[in-house]
């Protein structure tokens, strides 16, 4: 049990460190998003940096907590989860009162949406970038509700 409780928290920590820096690409990006085509195109690449930081660790945030913190609180909770797909955890995830899988599976979903990155069609990309802005933090307050259930529930 100790190694599933440090595995946990390793993996808590993981999660702090990626929405320190989406809180910090988010926060540099302020004064420009909206984005539209013409500023997209103008953009310098401190700005373009700061995009791509925030659709990295958007991404990054959120297959940690699928990947890794869903199966390790599982596990923590006596649970068998190895031979689990994905949707099975998600499911007792929600049965359990620790999180909604429908709006999981809709920040999936938008998220996927910034995999046509490198799209030819600017609109798209422009969009995307937009909408991984806008739902920032709703994956994060997803993220702060899970860590505050767990803690209230496990004593870790």
């Amino acid at each position: 049990m100790r190694d599933l409780k440090a595995t946990f928290i390793e993996k808590l920590h993981e999660c702090n460190q990626h929405k320190k820096r989406l809180l910090l690409a988010k926060k540099k990006l302020d004064s420009i998003i909206p984005l539209n085509i013409q500023k997209y195109n103008n953009l310098n690449d401190d700005y373009i940096s700061y995009i791509d930081q925030l659709i990295f660790r958007f991404s990054k945030l959120q297959d940690t907590m699928g990947d890794k913190l869903f199966p390790a609180l599982l596990e923590l909770m006596g649970e068998e989860v190895k031979s689990k797909p994905f949707i099975d955890r998600l499911n007792r995830l929600e049965e359990l009162g620790i999180v909604d899988k429908n709006e999981w599976l809709k920040l999936r979903k938008d998220r996927n949406e910034i995999a046509h990155e490198y799209s030819f069609n600017q609109d798209e990309v422009v969009d995307s970038i937009n909408l991984i802005y806008d739902i920032t933090y709703k994956l994060l307050f997803f993220m702060i509700f899970f860590i505050n259930i767990v803690l209230i529930n496990l004593s870790l």
